[in-house]
């Protein structure tokens, strides 16, 4: 039995428990002595916490307090930690005001019409250092509240409401005001904050009816259904004849650590086989993207993808920016490397450390050899002689949750004086420089790291085109010793520029042993020509791990599905109908249907592709991607004045939108209107001048009737982005064109050392006079 939140939550979640419960307790009752042989077993299924509870009292009694047990919780007197004595809080003009009525919690803030109106509270949301809350809406939404109470104490600034979004002005239509879909709980956060989740969304009715077997992080959510669990309790495992019942093994995961030499550093006895700690947590751990129901203990990679380390969530040399929770710092790690896994650090019951302080850290690192001045160099018992303080720098989200790196990364202030990441040393030392820092490390340390090369430097450049970027990530790539977040990151920066490098190192890591490179390299193999797709791609089309067939059927969709044979055929079918399923999971938000658009133009079904595109703008109208591909569309089936009009209906709502402008220029251009065109390039490299293809397409545009204004353009986007093919080319052809050939074989020189193999580079080189 699940419970379905509807328009009483409280009472349909509380009768489903109970239910569940009943039913849990009956069906032991019931049971023969001796459970049916294995075939016979029916599929495992959810029992709740409470069917734990006996068996474990000792887990269950750790658990209970637990943020995990107080994830979700109903709003009332023993749950929520606001003030609702008629409080107010005011925030850009709109006094939200916090509120009781006949026993429940109310709060009467903004609607999505930018009216008052009084809500009923449901559900609170988290306990430390904040709590938030849900509000239901129609279609069995449930909404967070931006505005959110501050659990800290008093003395520490806490015990007030504050808004999530201090700084941000927007609109009641934007996805982040409080109703809008980045603040929807039934995707956006339900599924990391309850057990057993179903989003449940009903395309057609554009509702849903979600249901949880636990209100909260219970036992299953990391164990797996427990009914066979509970069926196999007294019974021997030959009596069963299968394990223990858990849908989940951590069999091996956890391992003795042994002090074996003199570096004071623990290694694991036996190595670690068994990554389903890593695969559980990390479900909730990571910033990812879901597209198929989770279970359990299974590899990552089989519901969800993993964001990369990306421009805007992590910094280049992999230190965190943006929230991305633990895992993908945890993967550039030296303990990920040796074997660590979550469950050496934290309890799996409390979620607490298992230590104090450094204590948790002396498990492995023996205090004599590092928590001594001549590691640390700071006085005994200072903030800088912590261990977290350099190798875990915190930074704040959600404006009072200070959350550590856990890359456990060796300082590079070195790195902050060359290419401005972070420098935890600064915590303490704001006064100081990060190249005085550099410099107090190198004295410290002179045979150190210091100096030496770090793939944040091959990162800094592919993301900045610098010249030898390519070289740089080339060396990262094809080092088997680095990450393999880091070597799939930088795969993805050099194909952004597919060369014959760029494209042999990707066709290398198509067979890699981690599917993180797998994926990286099917990505980065998506553009190429179909019948080199093919032969590259369809051997993924049976990968064991569901993102990588998934992508590798994406990328062979369309013209190049036509050279697959019969055989193949049928696996790019399996293939293309998971990848159809993950967008219909994610049918509920604006991005799922985009790609199910997105796939059908592709394949030349232009109807359907703008009839998905239309149904994406009806449920998000200013969504950018839609509105770019449906106008790309229309220019693909001949209808270019109707491209132009729909470009220019979505600048009236988005004025500011320097990929619009850049889109609308070269309609324009099509239309034969040259001079409004033009202008609408420029706009695009005005608002975007970080934007090297819009300086490259603006160059070209203007070399006819300004050659001289257009050469002296690409000049400074070549000066801002040295590693750019396009740029270089254009360079060597325009200055050609003028008779400059001393600069034309100067830039395609460039391009041929950056590019060894480009044929335009050889070709211009070939036949421009010395």
């Amino acid at each position: 039995m699940r419970p379905l939140l509807g328009a009483h939550p409280g009472a349909q979640l509380i009768a489903g428990a109970l239910l569940t419960l009943l039913a849990a307790c009956s069906r032991v009752a019931d049971e023969p002595a001796y459970p049916a042989p294995p075939a016979e077993l029916a599929p495992a299924a959810h029992v709740g916490a409470a069917a734990c509870a006996d068996c474990h009292p000792k887990q269950a009694a750790a658990w209970r307090g637990s943020h995990h047990a107080l994830a979700m919780q109903p709003a009332d007197e023993q749950t929520v930690l606001g003030n609702f004595d008629d409080a107010v809080f005011t925030h850009r003009g709109v006094a939200s005001r916090f509120f009781r009525r006949d026993g429940g919690y109310w709060v009467e803030t903004d609607n999505g019409r930018g009216e008052l109106q009084e809500y009923p509270v449901s559900y609170t949301f988290g306990v430390e250092p904040l709590q938030q809350y849900l509000i239901g809406t129609d279609g069995g939404r449930y909404q967070a509240l931006s505005i959110a109470w501050d659990a800290r104490p008093a003395a520490q600034g806490g015990e007030r409401w504050f808004h999530l979004y201090p700084d941000e002005t927007f609109g009641t239509d934007d996805p982040l005001h409080w109703t809008g879909a980045l603040n929807n709980w039934n995707f956006m956060c339900a599924e990391c904050h309850s057990t057993q989740l179903n989003k449940n969304y009903q395309a057609g009715e554009d509702r849903y009816q979600t249901g949880f077997s636990d209100i909260n992080v219970a036992c299953e959510a990391c164990h797996g259904p427990g009914s066979r669990h509970v069926a196999a309790s007294g019974q021997t495992a030959s009596e069963m004849g299968l394990d223990s019942g858990l849908a989940v093994s951590f069999a091996d995961s956890r391992a003795e650590w042994r002090f074996e030499d003199d570096t004071g550093i623990a290694r694991r006895a036996t190595p670690l086989t068994n990554t389903a700690i890593l695969d559980t947590c990390s479900a909730c751990h990571a910033r990812r993207g879901q597209f198929a129901e989770e279970s359990p203990g299974q590899p990552l990679l089989e519901s969800y993808r993993l964001a990369l380390l990306e421009e805007g969530l992590y910094q280049a040399d992999g230190q965190i920016l943006d929230e991305v929770y633990v895992y993908g710092s945890f993967l550039q790690s030296k303990m990920h490397q040796a074997g660590v896994v979550c469950t050496d650090c934290h309890d799996p019951h409390t979620a607490e450390l298992k230590g104090n302080g450094d204590a948790v850290c002396a498990q492995c690192h023996q205090p004599e050899v590092f928590s001594v001045r001549a590691h640390h160099h700071h006085e005994p018992d200072s903030e800088g002689a912590r261990c977290v303080s350099c190798h875990m720098p915190a930074r704040t989200y959600m404006v009072v949750d200070p959350r550590r790196d856990h890359s456990f990364r060796v300082p590079h202030p070195d790195l902050s004086a060359t290419i401005g990441t972070d420098n935890p040393c600064s915590a303490c030392h704001s006064d100081q420089s990060s190249q005085w820092a550099a410099d107090r490390i190198r004295a410290w340390h002179p045979d150190g790291r210091s100096g030496s090369f770090h793939y944040g430097q091959a990162l800094h450049g592919g993301r900045t085109w610098a010249a030898d970027a390519p070289q740089q990530l080339q060396r990262v790539i094809e080092d088997g010793t680095q990450p393999a977040i880091v070597r799939a990151t930088a795969l993805s920066l050099l194909a952004r520029q597919l060369d014959d490098r760029a494209l042999s190192l990707a066709e290398g890591l198509l067979s890699d042993h981690d599917p993180l490179l797998r994926l990286a390299a099917v990505n980065a193999l998506a553009g190429t020509p179909p019948e080199l797709r093919v032969r590259l791609l369809r051997d993924r089309l049976t990968d064991d791990v569901r993102a990588v067939r998934m992508e590798a059927a994406r990328a062979l969709a369309g013209p190049a599905e036509a050279g697959l044979g019969e055989r193949r055929q049928q696996q790019f079918q399996v293939a293309l109908a998971e990848y159809r399923a993950a967008q219909n999971f994610n049918a509920d938000r604006a991005e799922g249907v985009f790609n199910l658009a997105t796939l059908a133009a592709q394949r030349g079904r232009a109807a359907d592709a703008e009839s998905l595109y239309l149904a994406v703008l009806g449920k998000q109208p200013d969504f950018l991607p839609a509105l770019l591909n449906l106008a790309d569309l229309y220019r693909g089936t001949g209808q270019d004045a109707r491209a132009a009009a729909t470009l220019a209906q979505a600048l009236q709502t988005n004025p500011d939108s320097a990929a619009l402008h850049h889109a609308h220029g070269l309609a324009l251009v099509r239309l034969g209107r040259s001079d409004e065109g033009l202008a609408a390039l420029r706009r695009a490299f005005e608002l975007a001048p970080d934007q090297p293809r819009f300086a490259y397409v603006l160059g070209v545009a203007m070399f006819e009737q300004q050659p001289g204004e257009a050469i002296a353009l690409l000049r400074q986007a070549h000066e801002a982005f040295p590693g750019r093919h396009d740029l270089l080319l254009a360079l060597a052809t325009m200055s050609r064109d003028v008779g400059e050939f001393a600069a034309a074989r100067g830039f395609a020189e460039k391009l041929a050392a950056i590019s060894p193999t480009n044929p335009a580079a050889r070709e211009l080189l070939s036949t421009l006079p010395r």
